[in-house]
């Protein structure tokens, strides 16, 4: 895993490099500190799938090019067969897989992601971003924490909102909760 954040990260230095933007603009343009950025570019700390996104995004590439090194292909359509999307381990209490990594000029990022239960006195992460996220629960029991507000969906439930207000989810209950995230 370490050796994958150290890759990315080299792949963002490097395409930043390329397109002639100091660190000082990126972070600016990402509305981060400086030495929050330069950590993402030194691969000390491990970048959110919503910043990759937002970084993929500002370096006109897709998302697919920062996560693999290789470039998206597929114009038409793109098939992600059951469990052979590429693993986007971000975050340590979600797994995502990526549904349309080789689909080019994605106008949004899907992923199936799978989140834990919050250990009993352990404080959810949240993050915002951009635009708008859509999640869709395929199964188990999912606490979404928006804004003010702490929704808990079930299997057939979704949520539409702005991701701009910082959000973060668990699994309610025993056990992992699986839903489709639609990032736009």
């Amino acid at each position: 895993m370490l050796e994958k954040i150290r890759e990315i990260a080299a792949r963002i230095r490097d395409l930043r490099e390329i397109t002639g933007l100091t660190t000082a603009a990126m972070a600016a343009d990402l509305g981060l500190p400086v030495s929050e950025y330069e950590a993402y570019e030194q691969g000390s700390v491990d970048v959110p799938a919503s910043r990759l996104w937002e970084i993929a995004n500002r370096l006109h590439v897709d998302m697919t090019d920062l996560l693999t090194g290789e470039a998206p292909r597929m114009h038409v359509f793109a098939v992600t067969r059951n469990g052979q999307g590429p693993a986007v381990n971000r975050r340590r209490q979600y797994r995502y897989q990526s549904l349309a990594a080789n689909f080019i000029h994605k106008k949004a990022e899907p992923f199936l992601v799978t989140v834990e239960p919050c250990a009993a006195g352990t404080a959810v992460e949240k993050n915002s971003h951009p635009g708008q996220e859509f999640d869709y629960v395929i199964e188990g029991t999912l606490a979404v924490l928006i804004h003010e507000a702490s929704i808990v969906l079930n299997e057939g439930d979704s949520i539409f909102f702005d991701a701009s207000y910082p959000h973060g989810m668990h699994a309610v209950g025993a056990t992992p909760c699986r839903f489709l995230a639609v990032i736009l």
